[in-house]
């Protein structure tokens, strides 16, 4: 099985993703593109999509970064993971950027970037720094 294809499946048993209406974009050589709609049901009280939301697709942006530097026979899971949001998530879909920073055997930095976008205009609404741990699949 390819990197990608693995990715993929791994990716459409995720529920959580479902009910978000998320859709993987590309993902590959330290690299992740995930998108999310802003639904009604992942908005917050102001009409802005959801941090959860945000948070939710950065991370997963970031692990499949992860995931497609490691062996076919590792997962990986999130260690620790951290968010600065910059701006309200005012918009018609969120898109997440993940890439590793610095691959490892025991542990694999990685960052997000997650933008909304308006038509053709996209902005920067939060910055996620984590750690994935490699583990036996």
């Amino acid at each position: 099985m390819t990197t990608t294809d693995r990715i993929k499946s791994s990716f459409e048993a995720q529920s959580m993703m479902e009910t978000l209406g998320a859709r993987l974009i590309s993902a590959g050589d330290g690299h992740c593109v995930i998108e999310a709609p802003i639904l009604p049901g992942s908005q917050q009280q102001h009409g802005f999509g959801h941090a959860g939301l945000t948070f939710a697709i950065g991370d997963n942006a970031a692990g499949y970064a992860a995931l497609s530097v490691m062996p076919q026979d590792h997962e990986v899971l999130t260690s620790e993971i951290k968010i600065n949001l910059l701006a309200p998530a005012k918009g018609n879909l969120l898109i997440a950027r993940g890439k590793v920073v610095k691959p490892g055997r025991r542990l694999v930095v990685v960052t997000s970037e997650v933008f909304a976008r308006t038509g053709d205009e996209e902005k920067l609404i939060a910055l996620m720094q984590g750690t994935m741990v490699p583990v036996q699949a």
